[in-house]
Order: structure tokens, then C-alpha cells, then sequence
């Protein structure tokens, strides 16, 4: 087999990500906004070059898996409890009103109960790639504590949603398993987690010096416990990925496995993003595009739920600001109504309706959150000038 055309079609996608992220990032918009719309230019949705989806999927899967393994071993709640104490209660309990108010709406609409669920988790959380991205721009207009304040948020957000969206898998069975197959798998998976937990600390801690078998070592842990909670225990294989890193997150050999984790995070992220524009269908965009301005809208009110938890926590942060930058669907969104697909819970329409809306969200909670920053900026130059 001559594989010569799929490596050119990965070396082409990355080109074309690449020159459609600087021009974006010249507009004045985030890079990521030129990532999906790459996407969309290789899509077989619109005229030109087609790439190759199937191996750009296996590629975005495989990046999600890395993304999700990584975010996992970022968490900390012992230091999330010691320095944004608030933040334990609000980011949790704005995942769980967020998820109810869309649930029931979709609810009210007809929508099958389950999907209805996992599109409301979906809604309810936000992107830890963009979160990262605008606390790491060089344009960014946050302050420390907002920057601090929005990853602590981001983390809590998929440590709750994962919750969640575990215990709603296993009770609609959607693993072609009964319920208490799927708990028990769910079980033993946290069960090998944790082994795996004192195990590949030691072995990272053999491997300092031997930098190529280190970096090899933590990218296969990833890959082959999310791949083992797909397989064997039915846990979807990012959420696998997930739980596989936060019960390795507090080792200090992990942390340095997550250092050098970043480059390839970096650049599977972007074959993610590229595969989600690929995924648009303008021909459908007419169908889906009530249900995409109907969830764009629940992201909207998801906003004004963060920002209400963010003024009751008494967060020393720019709350709005805050918020705003939470205002995203992300990866998990794409996830989950990818499960629900498969599931027959969510239709083509319903599907299709979420990547619209995590494009919209995306680019729009990138460009606000810089311009809802600089207002307090302009208050204190008028100010000073009095």
C-alpha cells in the first residue's frame, strides 16, 4: 500500500492550518477560528482540495485522547482548594444549572431524554484549549487572577462534566450494556486507573534521563489506558483518557510527562479543530440552523450562570470578563454528540447543529473576552485624565 498520499494529505492539512491560523491571528482573531476554517477548505463540502477524513479523524481522535490525557494530569484540586476556595462550589454548580436549563429545553422541543442530557453537558462546558489560548495570548487583555480564575473554572468544568457524563452513559446503557455492566466496568476502570497511578510515576521516575524513552513512555500510557476504557470496560475513549490523567495529576514525574506532552497536545489540537470544520456541511446548514442559534443562545445564558457564580463566590477577578471567556462549546461538546450519534440519541440534524455552534462559540468568546478587557482599561485612563 503506498502511503505517500495520506502523508501528503497530513503535511498539506497542517500547511493549510498553519497559513489560515496567521492570517487569522493577523485580523485580529485567534488562531483556532483559522483552524476550523481550514477545515471547512478540505472539507468535501466545498469545491478544491479534499483531504483525506478518515486519517484526518484517527489523527483529531488521537488528539483528543493526548488533549483530554493531558487537562487530566493538569488538574490539582489540592491547590484549587487552597487558593480558589470559591471556585470548588461555583464552577460545579453552574455545570449543573447550565446542563439543566438546556436539557429541559431541548426536553420541552421533543428531544429524546438522553440526548437531551449529553447535549446539556455538552453546552454546559467550555474549551480548555481556548481557555488556555486566552490566558497565553500575547493580545490578551486578562489580569493574573482572571487568567488563574478561568483555567481553575476550565478544570473544574471537566472533572464535573465528566461525572456527569459517565454516570448518564451508564444509566442509558449506551455500550450496548446493561447498567450494571456499565457501572462495574466504570469501576474497574478507576480501579486499573489507580494502579496504573503508583505504577507509571516509578517508571517515569527510571526514565528522567533517558529523554526519548520518557516522552515515548508518556505518550503510550495515554493512548493504551484510554484505549483499555474503551475496549474492555465501555467508558468512551476520551473520557477514559481523562480519568486515566487526573489520577496520575499530583506526582511530580507526571507533571514533567505533561511538559513535554504540550508539542504533540499542540499539534494533534490543531488536526481536532480542522477535523471539526471538515465535519460542516454547508447543505445542511439550512436544517440545523435553528437548533445552532437556539444552542448559541443556551451558551449565552450558560455566560450569565457563570457570571451570577463568579459574583456569589466573591471571586477577586473581572467577573464578566470571567465568564465571557468560559462562553464556549468545546471538545467535549464534539465528543459527547458524537456518542450520542452513534447512540441514535441525537440525529444528523442535531449533530451538525453543535459543531455550528461550537464554531460560532469558539470564535466569539475568543474575540469578546479581549474586548470586554480593555473596558476597564478605558474606565481608568478617563479617570486618571479628570
Amino acid at each position: 500500500m503506498d502511503t505517500a498520499p495520506l502523508v501528503l494529505d497530513i503535511g498539506l492539512v497542517l500547511l493549510l492550518a498553519a497559513a489560515f491560523g496567521w492570517v487569522a491571528r493577523r485580523l485580529g482573531l485567534p488562531a483556532v477560528v483559522g483552524y476550523l476554517a481550514a477545515g471547512l477548505a478540505v472539507s468535501p463540502f466545498t469545491p478544491g482540495y479534499v483531504a483525506d477524513r478518515g486519517q484526518i479523524a484517527l489523527l483529531a481522535d488521537v488528539g483528543v485522547v493526548l488533549l483530554l490525557f493531558e487537562v487530566g494530569i493538569e488538574v490539582d484540586l489540592g491547590r484549587l482548594h487552597r487558593e480558589q476556595r470559591g471556585l470548588l462550589w461555583a464552577s460545579p454548580i453552574q455545570i449543573l444549572l447550565s446542563t439543566l436549563l438546556t436539557a429541559g429545553v431541548l426536553l420541552a422541543l421533543g428531544f429524546d431524554a438522553y440526548g437531551a442530557g449529553l447535549l446539556g453537558i455538552a453546552v454546559a462546558m467550555s474549551s480548555s484549549v481556548v481557555v488556555v489560548n486566552v490566558t497565553r495570548s500575547r493580545r490578551r487583555t486578562t489580569d493574573r487572577p482572571t487568567e488563574e480564575a478561568l483555567l481553575g473554572w476550565s478544570v473544574l468544568q471537566d472533572v464535573t462534566g465528566v461525572a456527569l457524563s459517565v454516570v448518564l452513559l451508564a444509566a442509558a446503557g449506551m455500550q450496548d450494556r446493561p447498567l450494571w455492566q456499565s457501572l462495574v466496568g466504570l469501576g474497574a476502570f478507576g480501579l486499573l486507573a489507580v494502579a496504573g497511578a503508583r505504577l507509571l510515576p516509578s517508571v517515569l521516575a527510571r526514565l528522567q534521563t533517558e529523554h526519548d524513552l520518557f516522552l515515548i513512555v508518556s505518550v503510550a500510557a495515554g493512548l493504551v489506558m484510554a484505549a483499555i476504557g474503551a475496549v474492555w470496560f465501555g467508558v468512551p475513549m476520551a473520557l477514559a483518557a481523562f480519568i486515566a490523567g487526573l489520577t496520575i495529576s499530583d506526582r511530580a514525574e507526571t507533571s514533567e510527562a505533561r511538559r513535554r506532552l504540550l508539542p504533540f497536545r499542540d499539534v494533534f489540537a490543531v488536526l481536532f479543530f480542522v477535523a471539526v470544520g471538515s465535519l460542516i456541511d454547508p447543505g445542511v446548514v439550512d436544517d440545523a440552523a435553528p437548533l445552532a442559534a437556539l444552542l448559541v443562545g443556551l451558551v449565552v445564558l450558560k455566560v450569565v450562570v457563570a457570571w451570577a457564580m463568579a459574583r456569589l463566590a466573591r471571586l477577586p477577578v473581572r467577573s464578566f470578563q470571567l465568564a465571557v471567556g468560559l462562553g464556549q462549546m468545546g471538545e467535549f461538546g464534539y465528543v459527547l454528540a458524537g456518542i450520542g450519534l452513534a447512540a441514535g440519541v441525537v440525529n444528523e440534524e442535531a449533530f451538525s447543529a453543535v459543531l455550528a455552534a461550537i464554531v460560532i462559540t469558539i470564535g466569539g468568546s475568543a474575540i469578546l473576552v479581549r474586548l470586554v478587557g480593555r473596558a476597564p482599561e478605558r474606565v481608568a485612563s478617563t479617570a486618571a485624565g479628570m
